[in-house]
């Protein structure tokens, strides 16, 4: 299943700009899209909008064929699968009562548990590594085991789309890898993933399409090696980058990565070396 939007305007009350403003975009099924950005510049207003949590001041988006309107939100609940950035937990839970919270699109408020919800919420347990901490209180779990048990929920409805804010953030280096494998495995099994992220680099490695976003307006789009271009990236993030491409060695052997430079690195190589060095304060 599918995503697309057009026109999509979305302003914050007392904001003095759109945070979204004139979005149009399809999100291609069965695929990885991560969108990316700066603070600030909308990625997040972006899902939300996509999810139907906002409500745009023009523009419509579309799901599936249908605009968000149409959708029961019993039925959206079953096809999606929602990892926010964080979250406040009313009442103290367990790991495993939280991930099995995946479940309830199928079983509402008085159906117990059958063999198939026990192993859909066992294996995303196992998926996100955090079967070992089934019986923690979550509220003693680090940031990290947080986002990990938020992901596993996720995969625990056995969504036909996840859609992820920030789903790395407070992760260690191998979670925040084997999260980013799993993503990439998903997409590759026909789960449509769209997630927003910081990391420019493992969006590169991973996602099959990738969607700058900035000030609210889609800055460049396409794959990786498309969009993960300096002369695009540069003005976006206001400050002087190198791209370079992975070693590798794996399947993602050549994607590009970017390397952020010391102010008045002199190393930096322009495609015109007639140009002088951009320097951060240009981007002011």
């Amino acid at each position: 299943m599918s995503w697309r939007c057009e026109g999509l305007v979305f302003r914050y009350p007392g904001a003095d700009h759109p945070a979204v403003d004139g979005i149009s975009l399809d999100v291609g099924a069965g695929a990885c899209t991560a969108v990316l950005g700066p603070n600030g510049s909308g990625k997040s207003t972006l899902l939300r909008l996509l999810l139907g949590v906002l409500t745009p001041e023009r523009g419509l988006a579309w799901f599936a064929g249908r605009t968000l309107a149409e959708w029961p939100r019993s039925a959206i609940a079953r096809e999606i699968g929602v990892v926010p950035q964080g979250e406040e937990l009313a009442f103290p839970i367990t790991v495993r009562e939280l991930v099995a919270m995946g479940r309830y699109p199928y079983l509402g408020s008085w159906r117990r548990e059958g063999a198939a919800d026990r192993r859909a919420i066992e294996e995303a347990m196992r998926r996100c590594d955090v079967l070992g901490l089934s019986g923690r209180l979550v509220s003693t779990l680090s940031g990290g085991e947080q986002q990990r048990a938020r992901i596993a929920r996720a995969l625990a409805q056995e969504p036909s789309v996840l859609a992820l804010d920030e789903p790395t953030a407070s992760l260690d280096i191998s979670h925040e890898m084997a999260i980013f494998e799993l993503l990439r495995e998903l997409g590759r099994n026909g789960v449509t993933v769209l997630l927003s992220t910081h990391s420019l680099n493992l969006a590169s490695r991973y996602a099959d399409r990738l969607v700058l976003v900035d000030r609210g307006r889609v800055a460049a789009e396409g794959a990786p090696a498309e969009v993960v271009r300096r002369e695009l990236l540069e003005p976006v993030y206001r400050w002087p980058l190198r791209t370079t491409s992975h070693p590798g060695p794996g399947p993602d052997t050549g994607a590009p990565q970017v390397t952020p430079l010391a102010a008045g690195d002199p190393s930096r190589l322009d495609t015109d070396p007639t140009k002088p060095l951009i320097q951060p304060e240009e981007f002011a």
